[in-house]
C-alpha cells in the first residue's frame, strides 16, 4: 500500500529528520474540553497516530517513535491504566495489518516486566513477528518506558558483564540501549504545548530538535507533523560547536 504523498513543496526532502520521536500529549484535557471521560480522548488519539504515520511516511522518515505509555502512567487511576492495556492491545490487533501492508517495522521499546499484561505482550510480540522484514519505517513504541529506566537497564548489563570502570564510554553505553541500531533522534515534537522531556529518550535525544504545538494530541495530523519539520529544518544545529 502506498501513501499519497501530499506534502507541501516547501520541506527540504533532503533535509527531512532520519528519526522523529513524539510524546502524544494531550488526550485527557481533549476530552474534559469535551466532557467526556479522559478514556475517550485516548480512543480518540488513534486517528491521531495513524495520520502522523501517515504523515512520515509521505517523507521519507526511516523511525518514529511515539510515547504509548510511560513508567510513571502506572500512578494513573486503575481504571484509566486497564483501559489504556486494553486499548493498546486492541490497537495493535487492530492497526498491525494495515501497517505491514505500508512497509511499517513495529518494535517496542521499555520494559517487559510484571506490571505488563501477557496478554499485551502477546499482542507486542504478533506485531513485531509480521513486521519484521518491513523496511520503509520503523514505528518504534515506547510502552512501559521511561528514559531514566532505559538508561538504569544499559548500566545494569554493563556492570553484569564485568567490564571495567575504566572502559565505560558513551560508545558503550549506547551499546546497551533498547536498541543500538536505532538513530538519535532529530525531532522532538509534544503536542499540547507542555515544554517538558517527561522523562523521554533521555540519552538519545541530546541534541534533538524540540517543538512544542499547541494542538492536543486527539486532534493531530500530518500537516502538524510537517509543520514541525519545516520549524526544524529553519533551524541550525551546532552539536554544541559553531555553525
Amino acid at each position: 500500500m502506498v501513501v499519497p504523498d501530499t506534502a507541501p513543496r516547501v520541506i527540504d526532502r533532503t533535509r527531512v529528520p532520519v528519526h522523529i520521536g513524539c510524546v502524544m500529549d494531550g488526550n485527557g484535557r481533549w476530552a474534559s474540553q469535551r466532557g467526556l471521560p479522559r478514556t475517550d480522548g485516548h480512543a480518540a488519539g488513534e486517528v491521531a497516530l495513524v495520520d502522523a504515520v501517515d504523515g512520515a511516511l509521505a517523507l521519507g522518515v526511516k523511525w518514529l517513535t511515539l510515547y504509548a505509555f510511560s513508567t510513571e502512567n502506572w500512578r494513573r487511576p486503575v481504571d484509566e491504566v486497564r483501559f489504556l492495556m486494553n486499548f493498546n492491545r486492541s490497537l495493535l490487533r487492530r492497526r498491525r495489518d494495515e501497517l505491514n501492508d505500508k512497509g511499517v517495522r513495529i518494535v517496542f521499546s521499555g520494559r517487559r516486566d510484571w506490571r505488563v499484561p501477557r496478554g499485551v505482550l502477546r499482542q507486542m510480540d504478533e506485531a513485531m513477528e509480521l513486521t519484521a522484514h518491513n523496511s520503509t519505517m520503523v514505528m518504534n513504541m515506547a510502552f512501559n518506558y521511561g528514559g531514566r529506566a532505559e538508561i538504569t537497564d544499559a548500566v545494569r548489563a554493563i556492570v553484569a558483564s564485568g567490564v571495567s570502570a575504566a572502559k565505560v564510554d558513551d560508545k558503550l553505553i549506547a551499546q546497551h540501549l533498547y536498541h543500538p541500531d536505532m538513530p538519535d533522534p532529530d525531532l522532538v515534537v509534544r503536542t499540547s504545548g507542555e515544554h517538558r522531556t517527561s522523562n523521554f529518550l533521555l540519552w538519545e535525544a541530546a541534541y534533538a530538535e524540540y517543538v512544542f504545538p499547541e494542538v492536543l494530541w486527539p486532534d493531530f495530523r500530518k500537516e502538524d507533523l510537517w509543520a514541525a519539520i519545516i520549524e526544524y529544518q529553519q533551524r541550525q544545529r551546532r552539536y554544541g560547536g559553531l555553525s
